[in-house]
């Protein structure tokens, strides 16, 4: 039964609610790209707001990423906290200075002195035919230049308590939202990203990780839309007497190591399910991270890695099923690290 303080939003209406309260709670803040006006923006992230806060402070931009991104950077040298919208993560690459050596930069290279308090919003993931330019995930990509915190959350209330959390951080953000969890009605979506949601405002510390689920046979460690998959695949996999345990990253930077190495001591079977490309990215880096930690962590099979291989996202509905990690994919990587437990202990036997 719902609180009489909260209610059930989607990932777009809960982030819209973060954004209007921390503009009423703060005149610095104001918003900024394209369609998100009238239009609300294109997944809906700024639904309401023009009507709340007029022009000045909902501001429609040209179709110029390089432009609106530098404004961004200018305005928060200035004072401001703008919140960019980047409509698509694969268009950052027309921004790529702005965001890689200015944003991420600038701070460090003035000694501290000057503060960035900017908020980049941007659409991440594939699912509904939007081909190679339109599907990506890429927050890897963010990660891997210091400067930038990455946000990256699966449902409607850590969306709000983050978004929340990245206006009034002092430093650059960028808060990726999945289209498949936003709630909208004209795409298909996963429906455990909508949730109960406080009315009032809430912030969620960046790098702690939650428990979606508990479980004692393996650890399934992912993020985004990947969390929802993850979780259908663990109440699969009950049904055939395997405990999954579901760890939900919410930002990879900062990382919650710590609890990825607890959840891994506590199985002793890992895998790591990511939308993100397979080679150089998320799933190495956690990889990595526990084997780092093997004097702590026994594992009782080696980590396995289910990402999008190598390959742009195909347009082709069937194509893209096949190269997007889905439930089964995930429900066969658990049988076969189980598998691999059971011919470990064959052998030594």
């Amino acid at each position: 039964m719902q609180s009489s303080n909260n209610r059930t939003l989607t990932m777009a209406q809960a982030i819209s609610e973060a954004i209007g309260q921390e503009m009423e709670r703060d005149a610095s803040v104001f918003v900024m790209g394209e369609d998100i006006g009238k239009y609300g923006g294109i997944f809906s992230a700024t639904s309401g707001l023009l009507e709340r806060f007029g022009a000045e402070r909902i501001m429609e931009t040209p179709i110029s990423e390089t432009a609106f991104m530098g404004a961004a950077l200018g305005a928060a040298a200035e004072g401001l906290r703008p919140i960019a919208e980047l409509m698509f993560v694969d268009f950052f690459g027309v921004c790529f200075d702005q965001i890689y050596n200015h944003m991420a930069k600038n701070s460090y290279m003035s000694g501290g002195a000057l503060k960035l308090p900017i908020v980049v919003t941007t659409g991440i993931g594939g699912g509904y035919n939007d081909a190679a330019q339109h599907s990506q995930c890429l927050y890897a990509s963010f990660a891997h230049m210091p400067g930038m915190k990455v946000v990256v959350p699966s449902n409607a209330y850590d969306a709000k308590g983050l978004m929340i959390q990245a206006i009034r951080d002092n430093n650059p953000v960028i808060f990726c939202y999945h289209k498949g969890i936003m709630g909208l009605s004209w795409m298909s979506y996963f429906e455990g990203s909508t949730n109960e949601v406080p009315r009032e405002a809430y912030a969620i510390p960046f790098g702690q990780a939650r428990v979606a689920r508990a479980g004692d046979d393996v650890t399934i460690v992912t993020l985004s839309q990947m969390v929802q998959k993850s979780l259908l695949a663990a109440e699969q996999l009950a049904g055939e007497g395997i405990s999954v345990e579901v760890i939900d990253l919410r930002t990879i930077v900062p990382l919650d190591r710590e609890s990825v190495l607890r959840s891994a001591a506590k199985t002793g079977r890992v895998l790591i399910a990511d939308e993100d490309y397979l080679s150089f990215g998320l799933s190495g880096e956690i990889a990595a991270t526990i084997a780092e930690h093997l004097d702590t962590v026994r594992l009782r099979a080696p980590v396995r890695r289910l990402a999008v291989p190598d390959v742009p996202i195909p347009f082709s509905r069937p194509l893209e099923q096949a190269v997007i990690p889905q439930v089964g994919n995930i429900v066969d990587q658990v049988r076969a690290l189980m598998h691999a437990t059971l011919n470990q202990q064959g052998e030594a036997a």
